[in-house]
């Protein structure tokens, strides 16, 4: 077995765990393994183990990477997870089959324009500021509904939320959060929880989660 089989073996059978502590079940869930500043090299590896869903934070350097690995791999599935810019919009919409980066009226105006255009609708999140910090992207938990209410006059189907809370503190309220704000505007989709914390992600009702450093080891 390879050393990536090892640790993506090693990352499901820990979420295998975390799910049936919580009540769920493991094939509900979905493992975006986070592939930002990783060459083609180390990706090819993990997909060869199996792994499907992969997660990159900006477009540019998606698109030097992934229509090649897809063109050797049909079946693969590509998540935005970084802050999109309005003017790559039309980009991302035509790479991404999930974009986990809608924060502001702006992009959505751009994306609800750029799908149209392309006739192509990825899976939509709302990406939340959850700890309200001044430095980090997210629509602000007060602006969520009308932010809700804009995208699907624009025709964007959103379909969860995502959120990165603060570093260094204890991120089990904030995941609790984020699933109370999901479930209070009927949405089914919750995207949280990274390599530190994606156990304790699970057992708080996280749909998605997002590993990349204990699937591909220290980062670039």
């Amino acid at each position: 077995m390879s050393e990536a089989a090892e640790r993506l073996d090693m990352v499901r059978m820990r979420v295998e765990e975390a799910a049936h502590r919580a009540g769920r079940k493991a094939a509900e869930l979905c493992l975006i393994a986070v592939s930002k500043t990783h060459d083609a090299d180390a990706i090819r590896p993990l997909i060869a183990a199996g792994q499907r869903h992969f997660g990159e934070n900006r477009v540019q350097e998606a698109a030097e990477k992934w229509p090649g690995l897809r063109t050797q791999t049909p079946g693969l599935t590509l998540h935005l997870i970084g802050q999109l810019q309005s003017n790559k919009a039309e980009d991302a919409v035509q790479l991404f089959d999930a974009i986990h980066a809608v924060d502001r009226p702006s992009l959505v105006t751009a994306l609800a324009k750029a799908c149209a255009k392309l006739g192509k609708w990825p899976q939509f999140f709302v990406q939340v500021n959850i700890g309200d910090e001044e430095q980090k992207g997210g629509c602000a938990v007060a602006d969520l509904p009308a932010l809700l209410k804009m995208a699907g006059e624009a025709g964007l189907k959103i379909e969860g939320l995502m959120a990165i809370p603060p570093v260094g503190v204890d991120a089990a309220p904030y995941f609790a959060l984020l699933d109370e704000l999901a479930e209070r505007h009927g949405l089914p989709l919750r995207s949280m929880g990274m390599s530190g914390d994606y156990e304790k992600a699970v057992v708080l009702g996280a749909t998605h989660i997002r590993v990349g450093t204990a699937l591909f080891g220290t980062r670039n």
